[in-house]
């Protein structure tokens, strides 16, 4: 999962992406550590957050 890599991008910390998803900053930390996924609808969410897609969250090359 790519996601520290675009929260670190967008200049971000977990506590502050965590509080724009509805989510605490401990919930980014165990998404970013593997352990434990987001929801869909999470996902989603950050995607939005983040400005890009679910797919570069997830690591996927859609090339």
């Amino acid at each position: 999962m790519q996601l520290r890599q675009l929260r670190e991008a967008a200049g971000l910390t977990q506590r502050e992406l965590g509080n724009r998803i509805g989510v605490s900053g401990q919930a980014v930390a165990q998404w970013e550590t593997g352990v434990k996924r987001p929801s869909v609808e999470n996902l989603t969410k950050l995607a939005d957050v983040l400005e890009t897609s679910t797919d570069a969250i997830l690591g996927r090359n859609t090339a």
